[in-house]
């Protein structure tokens, strides 16, 4: 449905025209990139339109849509607003501003946006939609209703019409009436698999298996890349006595997605049921590896364990079991049991007793709160399955169905164009700038910094190189190798001839860190300093090759640049100084504090002599990320954005910094920023955040 709704949108949009002739070149390749799905490259070229000209709607509407496209749905809604202010009918805005704050779960906002484009537009098809939707998230049904009637009265073959308001029926338990709006959408377009696979997972709920097949096998027929309908299947199968073809369907999903944990979950029952217990254990492994807190997944291979005599492996699952959930009293049972066979007879009878005492109370609550089931809850009769977002651990062994939103993979190999939020992007600091004669070239285009000290240096030192401040450092080749082992000789030859130039110790210490000789590059910067106090390049230069010589010791690696690990589905922080729920945090480093308290002084003495240097701020706030003082890294990036305000890598940096201290809205907007800027991997920290 977003697909086809700003389809729509694109081309409404395309009536309304920009000024001369050079923003509308630049414009044009923004759309270009934009209709090609190359969303970040669009950015940029929109960035460069509204940085010339910010008066502008369009490059607004434009950049907002591309957001939308990477799921930064804060984003778009701000820059609909900005498109807004700067022309109020540009009704395209108010429908993917709608959209986007439908996708924030701003129902009301999303309510007002799509009637004040029914104003001008009431028979447009996709806001009538998006509206009817937006009802029954409000539980407005009758509002909901009479929106999908208009829209059918208007455009009787309108599938997503019928599809939408047979999800409206469901919402409602109104099951009959919901498969006359399904069959009805098959009638019309027998070539669309969601209308197949919708009504296969109502066939399934209600028990109806070999109809459920049959729709199923359609919608893969016609639709055979989405991975959900292969589960689902797989259910039915599996209720059909069909465990082979079961299996085959769980094999097929995690041959297209290695990672898909509903699939390997599955799978690692099913192999369970057939006592192929080595392999369903290895399932389980991969499943505990995706999501370590998947306590269902713990719960199942210490069973596994169990039966193949490996009690001690099974004891260690059950412990991290009952300590997330210490009223399953099932769980204290197996774990008696467990010592019992270890020989532990006292912790064996103390579980028995505390599971005697959990059960009753589980009764006495149940009998308290009349939660006894009836016979009218057909799902709850005799249910072999479970939704993912359902962890209710005494459904443990039964098999998952599919999510509605089944996980988005981008089309494409490279990682910088198509919806690069679904990239699992590991979390890691954006590196540090060094001074270098060379540069590795990004695929999308990030600022240029101006920095005054750089330009000065290659004006007055005579270097047979001009050095830059990056941190995309290029390998060196071959040919470059050799040639900065002579420029060392050659400089050697000058220092013996005229010792007293610190210029040329300065360009043979950059020649050293080149070339990775750390010791004799620091060696050659504690010269520069003592024949020059004010060097400062000198000072940044010694703290980037003492960083690279803390970074290069084997004994460190652990303490790499690593801020957090997101995991996929993960909890926002729970308080304002509490880091990520799950997240892995740098180790401490302690062992490196004096090591880094030495670099941190070579930083603050560059700017002392220049407080303007952007690059010495960045630098100091990742070594303090690095030692937890979270507070003071934010401090420093923000000293660095306030002097360049289009200072991408500073912005991602901070955000992250902001995310482990629990400040979530603003460390989402700084990635937002970061992403605009063309940091990439902050889209798909934001779309798992959100």
């Amino acid at each position: 449905m977003k697909k086809i709704f700003l389809n729509l949108l694109f081309v409404l949009s395309l009536t309304v025209a920009t000024a001369q002739v050079n923003t509308e070149r630049v414009m044009l390749i923004g759309r270009n990139a934009l209709y090609f799905e190359d969303y970040v490259l669009a950015i940029q070229y929109f960035n460069q339109v509204i940085g010339s000209k910010p008066y502008l709607a369009a490059p607004y509407y434009y950049r907002g849509m591309a957001k939308f496209f990477l799921d930064d749905f804060k984003g778009a809604e701000d820059d609909c607003s900005l498109c807004l202010e700067r022309n109020p009918y540009w009704l395209a805005a108010y429908q993917l501003r709608g959209a986007a704050r439908q996708n924030r779960e701003d129902y009301e906002g999303a309510s007002e946006d799509y009637a004040k484009s029914l104003e001008y537009l009431p028979e447009d098809k996709i806001t009538l939609l998006n509206m009817g939707i937006v009802n029954i998230e409000l539980k407005k049904y009758d509002l909901a209703e009479k929106t999908f009637e208009d829209v059918l009265r208007l455009y009787p073959d309108y599938t997503p019409g019928y599809l939408m308001r047979a999800a409206m029926f469901l919402e409602k338990g109104d099951t009959a009436r919901a498969f006359q709006d399904y069959d009805t959408t098959i009638e019309i377009d027998p070539y669309t698999s969601h209308s197949f696979a919708a009504r296969g997972i109502l066939y399934l709920q209600q028990e109806k298996y070999n109809k459920s097949l049959a729709d199923l096998d359609e919608a893969i027929r016609l639709d055979p890349y989405y991975e959900g309908n292969y589960i689902n299947r797989g259910l039915v199968r599996y209720h059909l006595k069909d465990l082979r073809g079961a299996m085959a369907d769980y094999d097929k999903v995690i041959e297209m997605e290695s990672n898909n944990l509903i699939a390997r979950f599955n799978r690692g029952l099913l192999r369970a049921q057939v006592a192929d217990n080595n392999r369903a254990i290895k399932d389980f492994d991969k499943v505990i590896e995706l999501e370590p807190t998947n306590t269902m997944a713990y719960l199942n291979r210490s069973m596994l364990n169990a039966e193949i005599g490996d009690n001690v492996n099974a004891l260690k699952d059950l412990n991290v079991v009952l300590e997330e959930h210490p009223d399953f009293f099932q769980g204290y049972y197996s774990r008696a049991q467990l010592k019992r066979e270890m020989n532990d007879l006292k912790g064996a009878e103390n579980d028995y007793l505390l599971a005697r005492r959990k059960e009753a109370e589980a009764k006495r609550q149940i009998d308290n709160n009349n939660l006894a089931k009836t016979d009218d809850t057909k799902t709850a009769k005799s249910s072999d399955t479970r939704e993912e977002t359902d962890k209710d651990i005494e459904k443990f062994n039964m098999l998952v169905v599919a999510d509605k939103k089944a996980e988005e993979k981008s089309k494409y190999k490279s990682e910088t164009r198509g919806k690069v939020q679904n990239l699992n992007t590991e979390i890691l600091l954006e590196p540090k700038f060094v001074i270098t004669f060379y540069e590795r070239s990004l695929e999308v285009r990030r600022p240029v910094y101006y920095s005054a000290l750089i330009d000065k240096a290659n004006n007055s030192l005579d270097l047979a190189w001009k050095i830059r401040a990056t941190n995309s450092e290029a390998s060196l080749n071959e040919l470059q190798v050799r040639t900065h082992f002579r420029s060392i000789e050659n400089y050697s030859k000058k220092i013996d001839e005229t010792a007293d130039n610190a210029n040329l110790y300065f360009g043979r210490g950059i020649d050293f860190m080149l070339i990775q000789d750390y010791a004799s590059a620091i060696e050659d910067f504690d010269r520069v300093i003592a024949k020059d106090a004010n060097f400062i390049l000198a000072y940044f230069a010694r703290a980037l090759a003492r960083s690279k010589q803390v970074e290069f010791n084997p004994e460190l690696q652990e303490t790499k640049t690593r801020l957090v690990d997101l995991p996929t589905r993960m909890k926002l922080p729970l308080g304002k100084d509490t880091p990520l729920v799950g997240a892995k945090v740098t180790p401490e480093v302690s062992k490196k504090t004096l090591e880094y308290d030495v670099i941190l002084k070579d930083y603050e003495r560059v700017l002392n002599l220049d407080p303007d240097f952007i690059y010495a701020y960045y630098n100091r706030a990742e070594i303090l990320s690095i030692q937890k003082d979270y507070r003071g890294a934010i401090s420093d990036y923000s000293e660095a954005i306030k002097r360049e305000p289009q200072f991408a890598e500073a912005y991602f940096n901070r955000g992250l910094a902001r995310l482990s201290v629990g400040e979530t809205g603003l460390g989402l907007d700084d990635l937002r920023k970061a992403g605009e800027l063309g940091v990439v991997e902050a889209y798909s920290i934001i779309k798992r955040m959100q």
